[in-house]
């Protein structure tokens, strides 16, 4: 398991659908547009690398109402029902959920909340996570991982809430975004 003091600060209000493609404001955030399965827009999600770790702030849309699973998946596409996606991102192969003995992936985040009108916001600060291409991709470090990796990733809104624990857990995948594509 990485060993990071790992700080969660977490506000959530709201709703979360993603997909699309990773637009690059610049080399300190990239904005995500998140669709959901169906094609529809789902708002942005946008990672700001800082001093200290990264900052992720959803803005999302169009999502049922309640609390859904919110994770770093580690393929950059997002195609059909988003298993294109992959498992969640764990380059040091550590085991899912916040409740766990071993620790959690570097993909897992907090659940985040669509209120009546579908739409969540949020903003999520991890330590254990950054834009520099440069920093550890496969585990040999103990982070921060990258998340401009070869073969991409991307930010998933699930059905329901991710109970911390098992895996499956959240249920369906509802919402993709590509934070980084695939590098040829």
């Amino acid at each position: 398991m990485h060993v990071l003091a790992r700080t969660l600060a977490f506000a959530a209000m709201g709703a979360v659908a993603m997909a699309g493609v990773a637009i690059a404001q610049d080399d300190n955030q990239i904005s995500v547009d998140v669709t959901t399965k169906d094609g529809d827009d789902a708002g942005t999600v946008t990672f700001r690398q800082l001093e200290h770790g990264l900052l992720i702030t959803a803005d999302l849309s169009n999502l049922p109402e309640g609390p859904h699973g919110f994770h770093i998946h580690e393929k950059g596409v997002c195609e059909g029902d988003f298993q294109s996606a992959g498992g969640h991102y764990a380059p040091g192969g550590d085991e899912h959920g916040y409740d766990t003995d071993d620790g959690y992936h570097a993909g897992d985040l907090p659940n985040i909340y669509a209120d009546g009108d579908g739409v969540a916001k949020a903003d999520i600060f991890v330590t254990w996570l950054t834009l520099d291409p440069d920093a550890d991709q496969d585990g040999d470090d103990d982070g921060p991982f990258t998340l401009e990796r070869k073969e991409g990733t991307a930010i998933m809104v699930h059905e329901k809430a991710d109970d911390y624990v098992a895996m499956d857990s959240a249920g369906s995948r509802i919402a993709c975004g590509v934070v980084v594509a695939p590098s040829e």
